[in-house]
């Protein structure tokens, strides 16, 4: 499943690794396209939509 996440308050690369990191840790085989400037994520995952947007909310970031 293909998503695309928009994270407001994505603000720097280091926000980028966190965001990563936190949809990898529920799908290993994920792979997560961030780019801050546009605060757009692009996500390929086996994990449902909820539980993506849970671990972000978790990291500490908000989804719109």
């Amino acid at each position: 499943m293909t998503l695309q996440l928009t994270v407001p308050n994505m603000a720097c690369s280091a926000c980028r690794e966190t965001i990563t990191k936190a949809i990898q840790a529920i799908d290993s085989t994920a792979t997560v396209e961030a780019d801050p400037k546009t605060k757009l994520v692009n996500i390929n995952t086996q994990a449902s939509e909820r539980a993506v947007k849970q671990v972000i909310t978790n990291a500490g970031y908000s989804v719109a």
